[in-house]
């Protein structure tokens, strides 16, 4: 039988995350004269690591994920995290020792822009979960009530080195919804995906996609105009929601009556209070400008602008607003707001002072983020930018990490984190470069050499060339 990694085994731990709701709220239930409190996550981590053992990584070529390439170096994995690093270490008893003399390990690749799960493989419309094309505000939805954890597109973007991925909603909408970042890891819901503590985020879009969207029937917004006024709209919709129950709970009155509860506006005030993460579709400067301009009015920060073709115009105001730009390495005119994009973006962005990082937003590109980076590095350098390789590296691993409020966890080889590495067949930004081994937690999840060694999500059992040996 062939070694399949069984959903059936994860646990059931209860990890609170802090989202979407008033720092006083602090989840007591409304009964017997207690204030009326929200429930900080509804829909917790049930997340649980996957038996890892000890593992002693000897001799290799490390690129630590931040900015240093560290040659002839060992890595110790205990308990799912990354026990030790450096050069000479020795196994502990019954320890698996892979030699790695030559060959090249990364941090674990992490995904800031994935629909994987929402628009699920097979590409049909049963599958496509991650728009609410209803009303141009619908920050009350959450990505993860319609990521399938069964899609098959996990288990090749985990072949790819990919550990974390971010889901995010859709671009139709001004407010799209709520996004979760997961571990790429089988289970059967998606709470035992979810990254504990890892904060929630909101896709918000602007440009083309919503005022096409809601223009073509007629609604608003039908222009750029019509899509700041409907931000605006919404963001004092949330000051005043906030001030609202701010009052009510500084009042400590538990005779008062609450205001009426909204989860399109819990989302919103989450935001406000710095808890939940803005992970904005933006492609133009001028739009990206405008949009920070409004996080300055309404007191916000935005985390990340998505596809941002023109970052590279404006690495200034985002380096000032500490917003990094999540791109693609030369995807570009394919409408018109994508015409003025070129393929130096990235290391520009990067050279110029701001942060910048690598996204696929396809379920291809997931599968190739080491050589998309490549590619972007090839360009920046024919043009003269000095960047390193570990520069680079840090464009697929602690960059995207950063930006999902994640890097504590992951995102770089440090003693300390989560054991998410992958040893590559190559140097990682090689177009040969395959990966050889991935781990999440310390855990073996993929085993390029060994079939038996990998994930098969249950959808693809009995599929044809996934036959049981």
């Amino acid at each position: 039988m062939a070694r399949l990694w069984s959903a059936f085994g994860a646990g059931a731990a209860m990890l609170a995350l802090l989202a979407g709701c008033n720092e006083q709220s602090n989840g007591e239930a409304a009964n017997g004269g207690e204030l009326v409190r929200f429930d900080p996550d509804p829909y917790p981590s049930t997340y649980q690591p996957l038996p890892s053992g000890v593992t002693l990584i000897r001799g290799a070529n490390v690129f630590d994920g931040v900015d240093q390439l560290l040659e002839d170096t060992d890595i110790l994995i205990e308990d799912g995290r990354i026990a030790a690093v450096g050069q000479g270490l020795a196994a502990p008893d019954g320890a698996s020792v892979v030699e790695a003399e030559g060959r090249f390990v990364t941090p674990g690749v992490v995904d800031i822009h994935s629909h994987l799960g929402v628009y699920a493989s097979p590409s049909v419309s049963a599958h496509a979960d991650g728009n609410e094309i209803r009303h141009p505000v619908t920050a009350e939805v959450w990505a993860e009530h319609g990521v399938w954890p069964q899609d098959p597109g996990f288990d090749t973007a985990l072949a790819a080195g990919v550990t974390t991925l971010h889901i995010l909603p859709g671009s139709a909408n001004l407010f799209g919804g709520r996004g979760v970042t997961l571990r790429n890891t089988p289970a059967r819901t998606v709470q035992a995906m979810k990254f504990p503590d890892a904060p929630y985020t909101l896709k918000m879009a602007c440009g083309e996609n919503p005022k096409r969207v809601y223009g073509t029937q007629g609604r608003a917004p039908a222009s750029r105009m019509g899509n700041m006024a409907g931000y605006r709209e919404a963001w004092q919709r949330a000051v005043e929601y906030r001030a609202a129950w701010k009052r009510y709970w500084d009042a400590d009155d538990a005779s008062a009556t609450p205001p009426t509860r909204n989860f399109e506006l819990d989302t919103l005030m989450g935001v406000l209070d710095g808890e939940i993460l803005i992970q904005m579709h933006c492609y133009r400067a001028d739009e990206m400008a405008l949009v920070l301009d409004m996080a300055q009015e309404f007191d916000y920060h935005v985390a990340v602008f998505h596809h941002a073709v023109e970052a590279y115009k404006i690495p200034d105001l985002l380096a000032e607003a500490n917003t990094c730009a999540a791109v693609w390495a030369d995807w570009g005119g394919f409408k018109m707001e994508a015409y003025d994009s070129i393929i130096e973006n990235l290391p520009i962005t990067h050279a110029l002072g701001a942060c910048g990082m690598i996204h696929s937003d396809s379920d291809l590109g997931i599968q190739r983020l080491n050589h998309e980076v490549a590619k972007a590095l090839g360009d920046g350098r024919r043009m003269g930018l000095e960047i390193t390789d570990a520069e680079a590296v840090s464009w697929f691993t602690s960059a995207p990490a950063r930006g999902l409020g994640i890097f504590d966890e992951t995102g770089s080889i440090e003693t300390g984190k989560r054991a998410d590495i992958v040893l590559w067949s190559a140097h990682p930004l090689s177009s040969y470069a395959l990966a050889d081994h991935v781990y999440i937690d310390g855990a073996l999840l993929y085993d390029r050499a060994d079939p038996d060694q990998r994930t098969v999500r249950d959808f693809m059992l009995g599929q044809p060339g996934q036959e049981v040996r």
